[in-house]
């Protein structure tokens, strides 16, 4: 039986490394308390073996098992692909 692994959707904020992109993902939850809708990012070191990924592009992230010190996730496609400039 395979195992579920987890997913996120973010957007790429840089891919200046070598075979790494970070990836910034965003939820919005409401406070317990106060009730105001707060946003909470996270940002997350995805593996991208092509190095295809460019800042801006919208992509799903799989997690998988330690690549490196701070990778433990690969990018699995990207779903929008940004515009060049």
């Amino acid at each position: 039986m395979e195992k579920k692994r987890k997913t996120r959707h973010g957007q790429v904020t840089s891919a200046k490394m070598d075979k790494t992109a970070v990836v910034v993902v965003e939820s919005r939850r409401k406070h317990p308390l106060y009730k105001k809708v707060v946003t909470h990012r996270a940002k997350f070191k995805a593996h991208d073996e092509n190095n295809i990924c460019r800042a801006g592009d919208k992509v799903r992230i799989v997690e998988t098992r330690p690549l490196s010190k701070q990778k433990r996730w690969r990018v699995a496609e990207i779903v929008y692909r940004a515009e060049e400039v």
